[in-house]
């Protein structure tokens, strides 16, 4: 059976997405690269309970009502991610794993190579971008 992971993608009203680098110690898979905020699901958490539990424990963020976006069944987990819009000023938000958070476009994504990104997520990001779920024109606030 394979691991699960739950992840979220922060959506801005300019059309950006949150992402973290990581830390850059060699100890770690995939040091200093870009990765979405998220974790490992727990035994019996199911993904939406892991999402708004690994908001609190990375950034300090409630999330209220994290909607799913898609599930991906990749080769080393089934990756369940989740998106929210929210306008968060960075510089005030305590992220306690990794080295800082940055808001990214659609085209600072697709003008990153592959290597720059944890975890296989430049894709998933790309298919948010893609199918624009945001436009379905329900809004929700994260706290």
């Amino acid at each position: 059976m394979k691991r699960k992971g739950a992840s979220l993608l922060f959506l801005n009203s300019v059309g950006q997405v949150l992402l973290f680098l990581r830390d850059n110690k060699p100890e770690i898979p995939f040091p200093n690269c870009w990765d979405v905020l998220g974790g490992h699901v727990e035994e019996d958490e199911e993904p939406q309970t892991c999402i708004k539990r690994e908001m609190q424990e990375e950034i300090e963020v409630d999330v209220v009502n994290p909607r799913l976006f898609n599930v991906y069944d990749m080769d080393d987990r089934l990756e369940y991610t989740f998106w929210t819009q929210a306008d968060l000023d960075i510089a005030r938000l305590t992220l306690h794993e990794g080295q800082r958070l940055k808001w990214f476009s659609e085209d600072d994504i697709k003008g990153m190579t592959d290597n720059l990104f944890a975890f296989n997520f430049k894709p998933i990001i790309l298919d948010f971008y893609r199918k624009k779920p945001w436009q379905s024109g329900r809004k929700d606030s994260p706290t």
